[in-house]
């Protein structure tokens, strides 16, 4: 097994020779064999174990197996210790989502705190097959299929090509000592049960069956990388991205044989959960959402457009005093008394100041706010039809700001000026406003 580790870390890993490495180590039979095939290879060491306190006694028995081992073979070792019901109880989690986050969290401080190079788990071959089944029997996309990763980040698991009957062996040949979990023999967990139930029977249909599954998963791996390519080429031509928003072309998308499975690519990083929602706001009408834990999906004329959910309350009104030259929060805009007007776009405007009241007002539009379009005089119009005319989409309306002076609409700012406001003849104190 050391041969054959050497081998596959010269052909898969070569970049761990001469760094240095933290070591999982729970104290359990697979992290035991992988601290002492290291230690064989002559590799720079170092154990790190989580004491999750789940299990009374036993889990301080762990802790001080794991360290006894380190000083007798004069490894170096961290040792932590977590609340971990009461973590799992403060952020709603289940216990081994909080023990899993708990440890993972501390590798990386380890990493960055302590110099390490890589951390290495010591998840093996039957680890992978009870992944893919779990997987398998809640129902999953492709990338459930396609296993524990080998290489993660900074996270390493030499041990993947070997199985468990493997690890076992080595560690009867070299007398390696290692600490049962009794949590491993519940049959409260459903992967408890497919260690001891399901793949012992998968194994006596096929005696190869580790080496055959392995071959599957690595053609599946394969595909993945495929329908990865094909997707980011077919996303350069359906899908824009304007700073925090992403638009897909529905037109576009509609033309893909498969436009479901493009879809569950591009958007299964957001969180999204609820796929039959999501695939139904195609054929939705305007206005339709769908939400994840931290974005939301809108269905805009012709579009799709995924933006962030905005948790923050945002203040409703900002007042700003006469005599002010500079805004920052929430749009840069600033102010600047002028002794006539230039040909602007849309980013600036030139009002009568002698007609504002002060302090001026800039909040978000609300449904019934009504202004005069500048070069209409007399005609008012509401800002919900002024939007519906210029083909604003639903996010370009909320984020729309309004610059007033009292109740009455100075500017909606970056499109439109009110004509009540505007530059006359008899207009002594001009006054430039910009959106920078």
């Amino acid at each position: 097994m050391v041969d054959k580790l050497k081998i596959q870390i010269a052909d898969q890993f070569p970049f761990l020779d001469n760094k240095k490495l933290l070591l999982a180590t729970s104290g359990g039979l697979d992290s035991m064999v992988m601290a002492h095939l290291f230690q064989q290879l002559h590799h720079d060491i170092a154990l790190a174990h989580c004491n999750f306190q789940l299990r009374g006694v036993e889990s301080f028995g762990d802790q001080k197996f794991v360290q006894d081992f380190a000083d007798t073979n004069k490894i170096p070792v961290y040792v932590t210790q977590f609340d971990t019901l009461a973590f799992a109880k403060d952020y709603k989690l289940s216990t081994q989502v909080a023990a899993r986050d708990l440890r993972y969290n501390w590798f990386y401080e380890l990493l960055e705190s302590e110099n390490f190079d890589y951390i290495l788990t010591a998840h093996h071959a039957d680890d992978n097959i009870e992944t893919f089944l779990i997987n398998l029997s809640r129902g999953t996309g492709l990338e459930g299929l396609t296993g524990i990763p080998a290489e993660n980040g900074n996270i390493i698991r030499p041990l993947l090509a070997f199985s468990r009957d493997e690890i076992a062996q080595y560690a009867h040949d070299h007398g390696i000592e290692w600490r049962e979990d009794s949590s491993n023999a519940s049959e409260k967990y459903l992967r408890n049960k497919i260690r001891h139930d399901l793949v012992p029977l998968l194994k006596e249909l096929n005696p190869q069956f580790i080496s055959s599954f392995q071959k599957t998963q690595s053609y599946l791996q394969q595909s993945e990388a495929m329908v990865e390519d094909a997707s980011i080429m077919v996303y350069q031509q359906v899908v824009r991205q304007e700073e925090d928003e992403i638009y897909i072309d529905l037109k576009q998308l509609l033309r893909l044989p498969n436009y479901k499975s493009y879809l569950y690519q591009w958007l299964k990083e957001f969180q999204f959960s609820a796929w039959d929602d999501v695939y139904n706001l195609v054929d939705s009408l305007s206005g339709k959402q769908v939400y994840s834990s931290n974005f939301r999906l809108i269905k805009d004329r012709d579009f799709l457009i995924l933006s962030p959910i905005n948790f923050e309350e945002q203040q409703q009104e900002y007042l700003i005093s006469q005599g002010v030259q500079d805004v920052k929060i929430p749009l840069k805009l600033s102010f600047c008394k002028v002794n006539d007007i230039s040909v602007s776009a849309n980013t600036a405007i030139f009002v009568d100041e002698d007609k504002l009241d002060y302090p001026l007002i800039l909040r978000k539009w609300q449904e019934g706010d009504v202004f005069q379009p500048f070069g209409m005089e007399g005609k008012s119009k509401k800002l919900s039809k002024f939007f519906k005319d210029e083909k604003f989409s639903l996010l370009e309306k909320e984020n729309c700001w309004i610059l007033c002076s009292g109740e009455a609409v100075v500017w909606i700012v970056g499109y439109r000026q009110d004509e009540r406001f505007k530059i006359q003849s008899t207009t002594q104190n001009i006054l430039k406003i910009d959106l920078q």
